[in-house]
């Protein structure tokens, strides 16, 4: 079975044009310059005292990895502590927190491909958590020793706990192998519990299944958004969203807080790895979103919901 996004365009990229992108322009110095790392990039110690406690929180570990303390349960989404995922493409900052301090109850997975779904990471992790996964992606897991997993198409859901997790649509595509694009789902989570709901949007360019999410799941108190790895527009834009994308997500999805993510960890395209917060900041002032309705935070910060 190949899955399809709801909207157009319902496939990804052909690979000519992947190549044009990632071969072509760059051979004939059409891609956009910028330098492979930020080393001024942002690092806090977690708030540990905060996030043992019982109190819901946010804890940015890098990318799209975040820890989650909700409903008393402990949930990593797609967790990347690997400082490689592949030739050329190392971490421009160290994970937020080692992974050996966190005992995670919970891991969601948004899809696979290799900056949100890190084989090493996974089986460092080991068999003890739930994994909440897209349908047709369970027998990754299962075959790293993983004693529980469940797969969700979009909107169906599941408890752990007294939680309760929703897989929701994204406007994205997977492909792990040469062979095998499309063959399972991808998307983001709404996890609800302790009185509050949270988004997770995996990775996403902008589409209107925002709305539904928002119709569907009313009063959510953080939208964690991706903001950078758009650059060129041309061909970033029908997977990943930019700044000005990502507020206008957070409008449709009626949340209280925009969270930035999917930034300043690992050079996947070619803007600057600092210039996504920039522009976020700089259309937050322009459009007079107070300030505590938009978190940029640093590697390694937590936050109280």
């Amino acid at each position: 079975m190949r899955y399809r996004n709801l909207q157009p365009p319902f496939e990804p990229h052909p690979l000519s044009t992947v190549l044009k992108w990632a071969v072509g322009d760059k051979l004939r110095g059409r891609r956009r310059r910028s330098p492979a790392r930020f080393p001024e990039m942002k690092i806090v110690e977690p708030d540990r005292r905060l996030v043992a406690s019982a109190v819901p929180s946010l804890t940015w570990v890098g990318h799209a990895t975040w820890m989650v303390r909700l409903g008393g349960q402990t949930l990593l989404t797609d967790p990347v502590w690997s400082n490689s995922l592949g030739p050329g493409i190392t971490r421009n900052v160290r994970p937020g927190i080692e992974l050996a301090e966190v005992a995670p109850t919970v891991v969601l997975v948004s899809h696979n491909h290799r900056d949100h779904l890190d084989a090493p990471t996974i089986r460092r992790i080991g068999a003890a958590p739930t994994y909440v996964v897209p349908a047709g992606l369970g027998p990754f897991f299962t075959k790293k020793g993983a004693d529980k997993v469940v797969e969700l198409d979009w909107w169906a859901s599941t408890r752990v706990g007294p939680l309760t997790i929703t897989f929701v649509p994204s406007q994205h595509w997977s492909q792990r192998g040469p062979t095998d694009k499309n063959d399972t789902l991808w998307g983001g989570f709404v996890i609800e519990g302790d009185g509050k709901k949270i988004y997770f949007s995996g990775d996403t360019a902008y589409f209107q299944g925002f709305v539904e999410i928002g119709r569907r799941f009313p009063g959510i108190d953080a939208a964690l958004l991706p903001i950078g790895a758009y650059d060129p527009e041309w061909f970033m834009r029908v997977q990943h969203m930019n700044p000005e994308d990502a507020v206008n997500a957070f409008k449709a999805l009626g949340a209280r807080l925009l969270c930035a993510m999917h930034w300043g960890t690992f050079k996947l395209t070619d803007e600057p790895l600092d210039e996504p917060p920039r522009l976020l900041e700089e259309l937050r002032q322009r459009e007079k979103i107070p300030a505590d309705q938009v978190w940029i935070a640093a590697i390694g910060e937590s936050r109280a919901l």
